[in-house]
């Protein structure tokens, strides 16, 4: 995959970041994955609980230096990024895909299966294309950190948060750059997901927020604000992660769509 020159390296000599212009608290670089340790650190993370203002305060300075913020959970039955089995070998670059390509691939492998029928009412077999972008009603990076902050709030599913900084480009490469196998059963290569997300930076001004070992959070700057744009985008939720629907809450793509897309500011994603 192609990335930037990566700043994690420096923190070895200097764990504060000040070298960085950074003042970061005790934390770990993580370097292992699942073909043992990667030639160099691919997130670091700090070594106590998120709390409410963390990531305002270190994401744009982080950001400068070439390091975007996400939270991980490390409290979960497999245990932080040091034990997810990281895979950035396998990644190849999210801008080397098309987003409406992926998701279309991903919408006739998906309507092939006799269970699904009925589910993606009010669409066909047939691809309904891309959603359009609607009016963008908050500034994505301070979305990113409210959204962040309620994450950390009692009674959150998050068990052991910690903000990380990863070297990316931008917000929706994270999953490839630290090589996140979370979609694995839906998808290999993370960057064909990550390219959806790009695509959803551009047109909803999302983050990617949070990850766990095989759920993904993003903050959503500009949701969609009717019935029929919320199901637009509920279809390409679905091409996205099927689970969200066919192991979720809901029967039909239009009751996921009323219930987890229109106007809300938070997208959780999670493959079985």
């Amino acid at each position: 995959m192609a990335t930037l020159p990566n700043p994690l390296p420096r923190l070895a000599a200097d764990p504060s970041g000040r070298v960085l212009g950074l003042e970061l608290p005790p934390g770990s670089l993580i370097d292992a994955t699942d073909d043992g340790p990667w030639h160099e650190p691919l997130l670091w993370h700090a070594g106590r609980p998120a709390s409410s203002g963390n990531w305002a305060r270190l994401g744009s300075p982080g950001a400068r230096a070439g390091l975007l913020p996400v939270l991980v959970d490390v409290g979960g039955t497999q245990g932080g990024p040091e034990e997810w089995e990281l895979m950035p070998g396998e990644m190849s670059y999210p801008g080397d895909h098309d987003a409406e390509e992926v998701l279309a691939e991903f919408w006739g492998d998906e309507d092939a299966d006799d269970e699904l029928d009925g589910m993606l009412a009010p669409f066909g077999p047939q691809w309904p294309g891309l959603a359009a972008a609607p009016r963008l009603t908050a500034d994505p990076d301070a979305r990113a950190a409210e959204v962040a902050d309620s994450l950390l709030e009692e009674g959150s599913w998050f068990k052991e948060p910690r903000l990380a900084l990863v070297p990316a480009r931008r917000s929706a490469d994270i999953p490839a750059a630290i090589g996140w196998g979370g979609p694995l059963n839906h998808e290999t290569d993370t960057a064909r997901l990550c390219a959806v997300l790009r695509s959803w930076e551009d047109r909803f001004g999302i983050r990617v927020v949070a990850l766990t070992f095989d759920q993904l959070v993003l903050s959503v700057a500009a949701p969609p604000t009717t019935a029929a744009e919320a199901e637009e985008v509920a279809a390409e939720h679905f091409a996205f992660c099927p689970d969200n629907i066919a192991q979720g809450h809901h029967d039909t793509l239009r009751e996921y769509a009323e219930h987890d897309v229109l106007g809300r500011r938070i997208w959780s994603f999670w493959w079985d």
